[in-house]
């Protein structure tokens, strides 16, 4: 299951990619209307095919990122590992305690 921050990252990300898709289709309609030939309507839209296809490419490289980061070692750092004791015996005469350690007598033994 996706992170929500992985989700959100994603989320912006598209909307980042839809700016930029009516950004390309704006500066279409300028180019054609400044056009004086049908070559240069047609150069307008094929810029405006290649701004798009631009535009999602960053779309897909910018995901893979958010899933790198994800994926990356330390990712959850903070959580306690489940197979740490915290009571134990530490080296041969000593007692681990949770306020420290101290050492063992014999008559202890």
């Amino acid at each position: 299951m996706r992170s929500a921050k992985e989700k959100v990252k994603d989320m912006a990300s598209t909307a980042k990619e839809k700016v930029t898709e009516g950004t390309a289709k704006t500066q279409e309609k300028a180019e054609k209307a400044t056009a004086h030939t049908h070559k240069e309507r047609e150069m307008a839209h094929e810029k405006e095919k290649a701004r798009e296809a631009e535009a999602k490419a960053q779309l897909h490289l910018e995901k893979a990122e958010h899933r790198a980061d994800t994926a990356a070692p330390g990712h959850g750092v903070g959580r306690v590992p489940l197979t740490k004791h915290a009571h134990g015996t530490g080296p041969t005469g000593t007692y681990t305690a949770p306020g420290g350690t101290y050492p063992t007598g014999e008559k202890y033994l």
